[in-house]
């Protein structure tokens, strides 16, 4: 099979650190195939959602049937909301098939539990370079109260703690450069090592 083959790439940082607008800019700049991984979830889509863009919106008996099956690499229940989030083998696996490099967007919990089941997963942390400009970015979004985005803060401490963990650290000052920085990766881990074709 030509192209990535079997390469997996995980992308995690803190609420509002812009990955979902970096990421855009990867899939139409990567210079190697790529797919971002769609999500599967119990809660009930949004305005504007489509069911296997967005996410995979599953009934909560269906989310736990597939789960007790092994068919997620991983999920997690959203505490507070009682929301199921996880990602199907089955949609990594038909991006492997196709050739692709797949690109999961999950938090910092799902990564750890990822990496041991793909031991050649690639790991990047994405986040905007401080606390500061992080509550700036999450303050200029006005979606979020006061006690909602200093929670937002505390995890994403928690999260920064966690970023020696991860193979590269790319700063969201700016999306071009950042999606640029992303792509370079992508061509370098997915290149065949010396000596093979």
């Amino acid at each position: 099979m030509s192209g990535p083959d079997g390469k997996l790439f995980i992308i995690s940082g803190p609420s509002g650190a812009g990955k979902s607008t970096v990421l855009r800019r990867v899939l139409e700049t990567s210079p190697v195939p790529v797919r971002l991984s769609v999500s599967a979830t119990t809660r009930l889509p949004r305005p504007g959602e489509v069911h296997g863009r967005d996410y995979y919106f599953l009934s909560d008996k269906e989310f736990r049937r597939r789960l007790a099956n092994g068919e997620f690499l991983e999920a997690k229940e959203v505490y507070g909301q009682g929301k199921w989030y996880g990602t199907l083998w089955d949609e990594v696996r038909s991006g492997w098939d196709a050739g692709e490099a797949v690109i999961l967007e999950i938090d910092v919990e799902g990564a750890m539990s990822v990496v041991p089941k793909v031991p050649g997963a690639v790991t990047i942390f994405l986040h905007p370079g401080s606390p500061d400009e992080l509550e700036r970015r999450l303050r200029a979004r006005r979606t979020e109260s006061d006690a909602e985005i200093a929670r937002r803060l505390e995890v994403a401490r928690r999260e920064l703690e966690k970023l020696p963990l991860y193979q590269y650290e790319v700063i969201n000052d700016d999306v071009d450069r950042a999606a640029e920085e992303i792509c370079g990766i992508l061509e370098r881990e997915t290149r065949p090592a010396e000596g093979t074709t």
